[in-house]
């Protein structure tokens, strides 16, 4: 087994390896709490916004988050991860956070980089060579061919470019990551005023 696939693995698991340590070091306070509440909201969005682009092996998803970094909803659970952990109040934690996150995860996107060469070869060397692996492009990429214009319009997609799909977002069940979020913070705060 590789570490690609070990990464990919254990990379929810680790988030829950990591929770004990959070919130045995946690000193949350108000500042913290609100910092970190705003950069997880933002990482929650584009895990939603990226939800609902996603039909998952089935299409090359290059829409919506998607036009501006090939893992958006990597680059969302980073940014999740960043607020809990800002929220906090432990400065090395943000640290620790971030360097598990590097050593799981870049494995794992570039496990997800050669899943999606295999899936999709040519469509996806074109896609990569405009779009970022993780940090994102300030201008969506646009760059569907034109012989494929037909095929895009009967899968309702529209200026080179799926729409977002409330059905997907549900289908991928990414409510469940508000709600962790809703819960892990409610315990941080609840710690502050113990």
């Amino acid at each position: 087994m590789t570490f690609k696939q070990i990464a990919q693995r254990i990379r929810v698991p680790a988030g829950f390896a990591l929770a004990p340590l959070l919130f045995i070091s946690a000193h949350p306070s108000p500042g913290s709490l609100a910092a970190g509440a705003f950069i997880a909201v933002i990482g929650l969005a584009i895990r939603a916004w990226a939800s609902g682009h996603l039909n998952k092996n089935q299409e090359l998803a290059t829409s919506g988050p998607y036009g501006h970094t090939r893992n958006p909803l990597y680059l969302g659970t980073f940014l999740l991860g960043m607020g809990v952990a800002i929220g906090s109040g432990a400065a090395w934690f943000v640290a620790v956070f971030a360097a598990v996150y590097l050593v799981i995860y870049v494995p794992v996107m570039l496990a997800e980089r050669d899943t999606m060469r295999d899936l999709f070869s040519d469509e996806y060397e074109e896609y990569s060579k405009h779009v970022p692996l993780f940090v994102p492009r300030f201008t969506p990429y646009g760059g569907h061919s034109a012989h494929s214009y037909a095929a895009q319009l009967k899968r309702k997609v529209w200026r080179g470019g799926r729409r977002f799909e409330l059905a997907l977002y549900m289908r991928h069940r990414e409510y469940r990551a508000a709600l962790g979020f809703a819960v892990v913070y409610a315990l941080l705060a609840t710690k502050m005023f113990l």
